[in-house]
């Protein structure tokens, strides 16, 4: 049978940005279509690879026009690491479209018409990460020049990302532009001593060899902490390889090691072995101090971190009378942020490992109004449980990308608070669950916030305010 022939349409005019670096279009028709390697104002051809729910998805065949909003991206990698999908596209372009998918989100999903205030940008649009994880891998990635290459006949080992769609590959990287400058320094410094020293990288398709990943965590003193994750026990080797870290960086003021021979990368069921210097970074935003350990999940960006803790706490309007509750608190962040402004502080978390963490930096900071509970918020946010530890003034609530349960969003119903400042970090499930709470609550004020310049991310905080009876 003859292979069918991959569509290929015309004129598309690129209008907006969507998941995973994906561009949004429309043709002359006003047909949706989705496109890979195109940004808001370019007009392409695209051939369609695959549909979903009748809408094509296609890639760059031709551009028939560029977008005035098009930039030299400033990383060597761009376009092969898979990370900063938009760094081509202008940040001010990028602020207008994030700010655009709030504006969609809220209109089309959760059917209000309350403004959306203007994105607070980063001010760092490079080296705004304060954590980075490297894979280690016997496959390097090639480029198409090396392809067509016939000089070149083998792949070789690799040090830093894989990318899309390619698990058991290695794009090589010489400089990540995400993360400050001395984590490069380290990364391929790295590199070089377990090249020279006869280390051997991971075989992802056979689950075999020495080095696997890395993590990389810095706060904004300039002191760093390192994980180095094998992928067997070589005693000799590990402890040559660390010992030659700390003897070299001065700045590694925390060192781990895992020994993880899973099928998977997951290090978060494994023993974290304690190696060198402190078992923590500590990060301070407006005088609460973090204990961050080599599991501990914060905000990627500490400096927006405090940017929207500030905005939360603005929302939620405390005086110091208030009883609050702190919805997937993770280890404690906006609770204890929040925590001297408000009477008594409620924290509950699934993580139970963030729960300790949250109580340590309790302890940690001297704070002696909050309480954390581990376990799922619908089954820890009970009436018995509202009827232990009191109705709340204001409800904080900040749940993963998926959104609250169905459960929760009734509890809060019920719970009747009369104000729920909701987090989210995917305006859409945020959307889903505010159209359900509209029925109770007005919607006062969104505050989208970029945490992630060149990528589609966007947090956006919203304040709703129980109606009157």
């Amino acid at each position: 049978m003859a292979k069918r022939r991959k569509k290929t349409i015309p004129s598309i005019e690129i209008t907006g940005i969507a998941d995973k670096g994906m561009a949004v279009g429309r043709t002359s028709e006003g047909q949706v279509v989705f496109v890979d390697k195109a940004i808001p104002g370019d007009n392409v051809d695209a051939l369609v690879i695959r549909k979903k729910k009748g809408i094509p998805f296609g890639i760059v065949s031709k551009y028939n026009k560029f977008s005035d909003d098009r930039r030299d991206p400033f990383c060597q990698h761009f376009g092969t690491c898979g990370g900063c999908k938009w760094q081509n596209l202008d940040y001010s372009a990028q602020l207008k479209h994030k700010h655009q998918t709030v504006v969609d989100a809220m209109t089309r999903i959760a059917k209000i018409e309350t403004p959306v205030s203007p994105i607070i940008a980063s001010p760092y649009t490079e080296n705004y990460r304060n954590k980075l994880e490297y894979s280690f891998g016997n496959r390097r990635w090639l480029t198409k020049e090396e392809i067509n290459n016939p000089e070149v006949t083998e792949r070789g080992n690799a040090l830093g990302f894989h990318p899309s769609g390619a698990f058991d590959r290695i794009v090589e990287i010489e400089k990540c532009h995400l993360q400050e400058d001395y984590g490069n320094l380290i990364r391929n410094h790295l590199r070089a001593y377990t090249l020279e020293n006869g280390y051997d990288y991971y075989d992802a398709k056979n689950h075999n060899g020495l080095m696997r990943n890395t993590i990389f965590r810095n706060n904004l003193n300039g002191e760093w902490m390192l994980v180095v994750v094998f992928g067997r026990n070589d005693p000799d080797k590990i402890k040559a390889l660390l010992d030659n870290l700390v003897s070299n960086f001065d700045s590694i003021k925390s060192l781990f090691y895992v020994i993880n021979t899973k099928m998977n990368d997951s290090i978060y069921d494994q023993d974290m072995i304690h190696h060198h210097g402190s078992k923590y970074l500590v990060e301070e935003l407006s005088g609460i101090k973090y204990k961050i350990g080599p599991k501990s999940f914060f905000q990627t960006n500490s400096t927006q971190a405090k940017v929207m803790f500030d905005v939360i706490k603005d929302f939620a309007g405390l005086t110091g009378t208030q009883k609050v509750y702190d919805l997937y608190t993770g280890l404690g962040s906006i609770a204890l942020y929040v925590s001297a402004e408000a009477d008594y502080v409620t924290g509950i978390e699934e993580v139970p490992d963030a729960i300790r963490d949250a109580i340590d930096n309790m302890e940690f900071n001297q704070i002696n109004n909050c309480t954390f509970y581990a376990g799922d918020v619908k089954d820890i946010l009970t009436d018995t449980f509202i009827e232990n530890h009191g109705k709340p003034d204001v409800v904080i609530t900040d749940p993963p990308r998926a959104g609250m349960h169905p459960e929760v969003v009734n509890t809060l119903l019920e719970l009747s608070s009369p104000l729920v400042v909701y987090v989210s970090c995917n305006p859409s499930t945020q959307a889903r669950d505010i159209y359900m709470m509209k029925e109770k609550y007005d919607i006062l004020r969104l505050q989208p916030i970029d945490m992630f310049p060149h990528t589609h991310h966007v947090e956006n905080v919203a304040l709703l305010k129980l109606k009157e009876a």
